[in-house]
């Protein structure tokens, strides 16, 4: 009981330190920075602000996160009565899909100097979590939407069983090698200044997640393991393998974020490989023209799904 109670705690603060890690404060002085209708950002301070700093538009740097060389041009900033809340108004609409730079140059608080914030500006946490899992699944499908992963896509697919196995193989080698080239990211190349080898390091980290998938699925279910042939093997060299460590690296993703993007491009995998699957099992009977047999009638149907995907570009759940 105690070694239960023990276990279900750690469990506990495991989560409490995924979840905080994306929602750490910036600033102390600086209580929330959020995106206000269509071309809004409204910061909150813990105190009044002097009103001739707030209102001076000089006082504020904001640019999107991954385009820094690009400052925002603000057409208007409005303090409330209580001096608290500022509110910056923007020449154009603000791409809310991004983090905001806000940075605010020696804030004044009863006439004294609180120095430089530098704070951003996103989604609710969850929300943001939420649309990285639904973007990598649907809205960024890597197959339809990406292309990637195509040698696999059309070997697997011709048969349900196999198209769901290789799916839920595929998430799983996925996760296990984000989470690896996540921690190693953050807490190896990053800090020694290695990230030159990401790439190296990221395909030696798949190559030993896919060898451990290989030695439990020839053992547990040796059907399945034939069904998939050559191509668990190549899933080492897989395009969307080694797209979400570059990613989640490139972005600068936390613990959970990195988790969400390959949870999500695992699953946008077994989706495009189960619908696939599912069409290529219905054209084995229908009358096909001989030229189009095999492969070709596949790159056809493949191209009509990703015609349909790209119907979901552009959409924004939160």
């Amino acid at each position: 009981m105690k070694k239960a109670n023990f276990y279900s705690g750690l469990l506990a603060l495991l989560l409490g330190v995924l979840l905080l890690s994306g929602c750490e404060t910036e600033h102390r002085f600086i209580k929330k920075v959020s995106f206000k209708g269509g071309n809004q950002i409204v910061v909150v301070f813990a105190g009044p602000v002097d009103q001739r700093w707030a209102e001076n538009r000089d006082n504020y740097a904001v640019y999107e996160k991954p385009d820094p060389d690009i400052l925002l041009s603000i057409t208007e900033v409005q303090l409330s009565q209580d001096r608290r809340t500022v509110t910056l108004t923007f020449e154009d609409e603000l791409n809310q899909d991004q983090p905001h730079i806000v940075s605010m140059r020696q804030i004044m608080s009863e006439g004294r100097s609180l120095g430089t914030a530098i704070v951003t500006a996103k989604k609710l946490y969850f929300g943001h979590l939420f649309s990285i899992l639904i973007g990598a699944m649907i809205i960024h499908n890597f197959v339809f939407t990406k292309y990637l992963g195509l040698c696999v896509f059309f070997g697997t697919s011709q048969k349900k069983s196999t198209a769901v196995g290789m799916g839920i193989t595929f998430t799983i080698v996925m996760v296990a090698s984000a989470m690896m080239s996540w921690f190693l990211y953050q807490f190896v190349l990053k800090p020694f200044r290695l990230d030159f080898l990401q790439i190296i390091v990221f395909i030696g980290l798949v190559s030993l997640s896919v060898q451990a998938v290989d030695t439990i699925l020839r053992k547990i279910n040796p059907v399945l393991f034939k069904a998939f042939g050559v191509y668990l093997v190549l899933v080492i060299a897989n395009c969307i393998i080694l797209a979400v460590p570059l990613i989640l690296a490139d972005n600068e993703y936390n613990a959970m974020e990195s988790l969400m993007l390959a949870v999500g491009a695992g699953t946008g995998f077994l989706i495009a490989l189960f619908l696939m699957s599912s069409v290529r099992e219905k054209l084995e009977i229908a009358n096909v023209p001989p030229t189009y047999r095999g492969l070709p009638i596949a790159f056809v149907v493949a191209g009509l799904f990703a015609l349909a995907f790209m119907g979901f570009s552009g959409m924004s759940i939160f």
